[in-house]
């Protein structure tokens, strides 16, 4: 018996801490599902290292042990970090490691030989563009996994990291691949399915009037679209639930602040959201933010909903909704654990019960959706933080019935 083996024999398969959780599956007897991990670069606390070494070793829900609930069968990491860690973990897991994502896709044969495909294209030394974007390849990684899927005749379950791409374009194609070839595609980050302190959710179709959330500071686009994530997974559950986008503007700097005068975003929301805050700093916002960053979003069906960067004033992920029956604003912290980075544990969790089951905890076309908002703010800035019109967003969806998140304090 190796090591991957008896750690997993060893650990007893439980399910509690988890709304509908199961990391088995419906599998047959002895037969455990095969991943390819394609990876930018993997070092530790790197996103290659919250996924991946999850899917390896297992991982914490509050004081519940999960064992893997798939096999990494192959890793292929693109940029080779100074402190790399796949090498060393993939030798002491018996998981080979191959120079092409076409090899660990096929485990080097001419076919398509897994069960399914992990994309982290986060972290490694790629260039940023003129909008502040950085250029991570995740459409790339998946061209070159549609490629092998066509040739191979066949498809399986596929998890993006993160935005789809920092282009809108790219982000569209890789979601008409997924609906072409019909193959299950989740993506999105951990923000949305960490534990929530306190628990705010309510039913699909519940009558909002508004919706913000506010992070840290602007670190490209990748720091605002865990904002604007978070900002959607409630957005979405409105009354006649997801409708797309009709506008969006990108304000920096005083501009920010000007829009809070004018009712463009709610000072007392934001109030309600930093309320709940862990490590929120003493002060005056106004003062201690120090590069502020407001993304406003208009819906198709009139709705509103707003994303703030407010880096030296807050350091957390926090959200306020106002019902329209309840004129007092209710207000969330969407914990992560900075200690373990356990807020990657939920979205492993469910990354497994695509792989075994099929099945989507969160849908993509909410990353479509955020992956094109994000793309248009950038735009909006690049331009002069200008209000743009976006009619190709135009992506209508329902929210899953039950909002998928870790239950509890976290760890």
């Amino acid at each position: 018996m190796d090591r991957r083996q008896f750690l997993i024999a060893g650990a007893a398969t439980v399910v509690a801490g988890m709304r509908g959780s199961r990391s088995d599956g419906a599998l047959p007897p002895n037969r455990r599902r095969q991943i390819a991990a394609l990876s930018t670069t993997y070092h530790v606390r790197s996103h290659s290292d919250n996924f991946i070494t999850r899917l390896l070793e297992g991982y914490w829900i509050n004081d519940t042990y999960y064992s893997p609930p798939c096999d990494v069968a192959s890793i292929c990491v693109e940029q080779e970090h100074a402190a790399d860690v796949s090498t060393r973990l993939a030798r002491s897991w018996g998981v080979r490691k191959y120079d092409t994502i076409r090899d660990a896709l096929t485990l080097g044969s001419d076919t398509l030989a897994v069960d399914g495909v992990l994309i982290v294209g986060e972290h490694g030394d790629y260039p940023t563009n003129v909008r502040n974007q950085i250029l991570y390849p995740r459409h790339r990684f998946l061209e070159e996994t549609v490629r092998v899927f066509r040739e191979s005749g066949r498809t399986v379950p596929v998890f993006n990291d993160k935005h789809l791409s920092y282009d809108w374009d790219q982000s569209r194609q890789m979601y008409d691949w997924s609906r072409e070839l019909q193959f299950p595609m989740m993506a999105g980050s951990s923000v949305p399915l960490t534990f929530r302190r306190p628990e705010l959710d309510f039913p699909l179709d519940t009558e909002l009037r508004e919706v913000l959330a506010v992070g840290g500071g602007w670190v490209a686009d990748g720091g605002l679209f865990h904002i604007l994530e978070t900002m959607q997974c409630f957005a979405e559950r409105r009354s006649g639930g997801e409708t797309g986008v009709r506008a969006v503007q990108l304000l920096t700097d005083d501009a920010v602040w000007r829009a809070a005068d004018e009712g463009l975003w709610s000072h007392e929301l934001l109030d309600a959201a930093l309320s709940r805050g862990m490590t929120v700093a003493t002060g005056p916002v106004r003062e201690l933010a120090t590069r502020p960053v407001a993304c406003l979003v208009e819906y198709r069906d009139g709705f509103r909903a707003s994303a703030l960067a407010l880096g030296g004033k807050v350091s957390e992920y926090l959200a306020a909704v106002r019902f329209r029956d309840d004129p007092e604003p209710k207000s969330t912290l969407c914990y992560i654990p900075s200690e373990n980075s356990n807020n990657f544990s939920p979205l492993v969790d469910a990354i497994g019960r695509m792989i075994n089951q099929g099945t989507t905890d969160c849908p993509i076309e909410r990353t479509l959706l955020i992956s094109g908002v994000l793309s248009f703010l950038m735009e909006s800035w690049y331009q002069g933080q200008v209000r743009l019109e976006t009619p190709m967003l135009d992506i209508c969806y329902r929210g899953p019935t039950d909002s998928y998140y870790a239950h509890g304090m976290g760890s």
